[in-house]
């Protein structure tokens, strides 16, 4: 196959399969559901939306942690700030127990601001309860250090990937699914909202941004270069979108350079007309997934 039809290859493949879909959105209504029946009094499946890389369509198939949050109703801040003590373990403690009702049998974690529920199949939906403020941001609870309320804003992250996609021809996307299947494959220690962040800013900004599949082969070794080119000592990122801070303490650029002379190696290959040795080495970066 040609570089084109090898990178449309990999990239329909790493789509987020349909029966994987179906089972996060029976998952995901079912908790939008209790939510509903105990806190609103409500028969519905309305008030979550989707977040994280899910939310945002750059999750691959591997995904296992569907982050949501779902809006609940105002008269419960004042309720849970006026306790004496940690007043959000409180609130969160209450919708743990509601979705236990539901999901008993599952795992079921309150981490300082979310909850989780672990299935058998090891997917997890990490719940995040929020409160909508009149700005469209959201406050949600944190337990830790005594308890305190803090401001999320995850819409305009959505919103900024869904534009960027379409400005570089539906190749935003794409890269950062592939990039999430080198992360996976190579144990490459990067956040999926920075992946996110640096692919936006990259490609918006490359040359070749309006091309399709034939470029992809470039686009890769010219994203990795750009990851391998992050300040030295640079720990925190602010996201596309909604400015929050993106800390991440472990340092990608290593396997980033490893990534980016293989790929340099993979296209001198495909000028040789070593076509197998080329996609060997694209099995190195992205891994098996990629076709062989």
């Amino acid at each position: 196959m040609s570089v084109s039809e090898n990178f449309k290859k990999f990239c329909d493949d790493l789509k987020i399969s349909t029966e994987k879909r179906s089972t996060i959105s029976t998952r995901y209504n079912s908790i939008c559901k209790r939510l509903n029946k105990d806190f609103w009094d409500m028969d519905t499946t309305h008030g979550g939306r989707y977040v994280g890389s899910f939310g945002r369509h750059t999750a691959n198939d591997w995904v296992s942690d569907i982050d949501m949050i779902f809006e609940m109703p105002t008269s419960l801040k004042s309720t849970y700030d006026n306790y004496i003590g940690n007043g959000q373990s409180a609130f969160l403690q209450a919708v743990k127990n509601s979705i236990a009702k539901t999901y008993w049998n599952t795992s079921l974690k309150g981490d300082g601001q979310i909850i989780q529920v672990t299935f058998s199949d090891n997917m997890t939906m990490e719940l995040l309860p929020v409160f909508k403020n009149n700005d469209d941001t959201y406050t949600y609870a944190d337990s830790n250090s005594g308890g305190s309320w803090k401001i999320t804003n995850p819409v305009p992250e959505i919103n900024v990937i869904n534009t960027g996609d379409i400005l570089t021809n539906y190749n935003l996307k794409r890269l950062c699914r592939m990039v999430r299947a080198w992360k996976y494959y190579c144990d490459v220690p990067i956040k999926g909202l920075l992946i996110d962040t640096l692919a936006y800013r990259f490609l918006t900004n490359w040359n070749e941004r309006d091309k399709s599949y034939l470029y992809y082969d470039w686009m890769s070794r010219d994203f990795f270069y750009y990851l391998k080119e992050q300040p030295k000592d640079q720990i925190l990122w602010y996201a596309v979108g909604s400015g929050q801070s993106i800390y991440n303490y472990s340092n990608f650029r290593y396997k980033a350079t490893v990534a980016y002379n293989k790929s340099v190696d993979a296209i001198q290959l495909e000028i040789d007309d070593k076509k197998w040795s080329s996609k060997q080495k694209w099995r190195e970066i992205y891994g098996n997934r990629f076709p062989s």
